[in-house]
C-alpha cells in the first residue's frame, strides 16, 4: 500500500476533474490504516471514483462536501450505496440532510490524519474550507478560487461575508500552505496562501472595492442549479426523480 502514497510520502493524495461542472473532487488516505475520505464528490463520477478507491485498497470513511454546490449534483449518496463503509458530511449550518453535521473547529479523521474544519460563509451560508495542517494544504471550496472566489449573487450569498471569511480563516494560514478549490476554468489546480494574497484580482482590494466588484460580475444563471440545489439537499439521492 506505501507505493501507492508515492516516493517518500505516507499518505495518499488524488486529485480529480469532472469536465462538466469542471469540479475538482480529492481522496485522501492513510496508506498503512487504508482509511480515505473523497472532498466533493459528482455524481457522474461516482463509477470512477469508486474504482480508485478500490484499486488502492482503501476503504471510504467519508464522502464530505464543502457546501451545497448549484453546479452540480453530490455524489455522496450513490457512493454511500456503493461503498458501506462510508457516511457523508456537510455543514450543520446548510440544512442538508447527511449523516455527519459539521460545525467550526470540528475535525474530520481518517487513519492516523485529520483535517480541521473551518466556517467560511459568503458563497453560501453553509460553505467550509478543511485544513490539512500536517500536509500544508486546504481544501477551500468555492470561497477561495485560484485567483478568484465563488459568486455570492445567489444561494445565501453576501460579498462581505466571504471577504471576512477569506482574510480571517483562509489567509490567516501559514503563506506556504497549498490551497486546493472546489472548480477552476482555467486549467489551474493549485494555489498558495501567499500568491492569493498578492495576486488576487478581488480579494486583494479592500472590503469596500471587493464588495463593489461583486455587485457587478453580472454572471449568468447557473445551468444545473434548478436540479442541483433539491438534490444535494438529500445528499445527492435522486429519490426526487422516478
Amino acid at each position: 500500500m506505501s507505493d501507492f502514497a508515492g516516493k517518500d510520502q505516507n499518505f495518499i493524495f488524488r486529485q480529480l476533474l469532472d469536465y462538466k461542472s469542471f469540479t475538482y473532487s480529492y481522496i485522501l488516505g492513510d496508506p498503512v490504516t487504508k482509511e480515505a475520505i473523497i472532498i466533493d464528490p459528482v455524481i457522474e463520477m461516482v463509477e470512477r471514483d469508486a474504482r480508485i478507491i478500490k484499486d488502492l485498497g482503501l476503504e471510504l470513511k467519508y464522502a464530505v462536501n464543502t457546501h451545497v454546490h448549484a453546479d452540480h449534483v453530490t455524489g455522496s449518496g450513490e457512493l454511500k450505496k456503493k461503498l458501506p463503509t462510508c457516511e457523508s458530511m456537510i455543514s450543520n449550518v446548510s440544512n442538508a440532510k447527511a449523516d455527519v453535521k459539521l460545525s467550526d473547529g470540528d475535525k474530520i479523521d481518517f487513519g492516523s490524519f485529520h483535517l480541521e474544519v473551518r466556517s467560511t460563509p459568503g458563497h453560501t451560508n453553509g460553505c467550509l474550507t478543511y485544513v490539512w495542517h500536517d500536509k500544508g494544504m486546504a481544501f477551500t471550496g468555492d470561497a477561495l478560487l485560484v485567483r478568484g472566489c465563488g459568486r455570492t449573487d445567489f444561494q445565501e450569498g453576501n460579498s462581505e461575508t466571504l471577504y471576512e471569511s477569506v482574510h480571517k480563516q483562509i489567509f490567516s494560514l501559514p503563506s506556504n500552505f497549498r490551497l486546493f478549490p472546489a472548480h477552476d476554468y482555467t486549467g489551474q489546480t493549485v494555489t498558495t496562501v501567499a500568491e492569493e494574497k498578492t495576486l488576487n484580482p478581488r480579494l486583494t482590494k479592500s472590503k469596500a472595492e471587493f464588495k463593489n466588484i461583486m455587485e457587478n460580475l453580472n454572471l449568468p444563471y447557473p445551468k444545473q442549479i434548478d436540479k442541483a440545489l433539491p438534490a444535494n439537499m438529500v445528499c445527492g439521492l435522486q429519490d426526487l426523480q422516478s
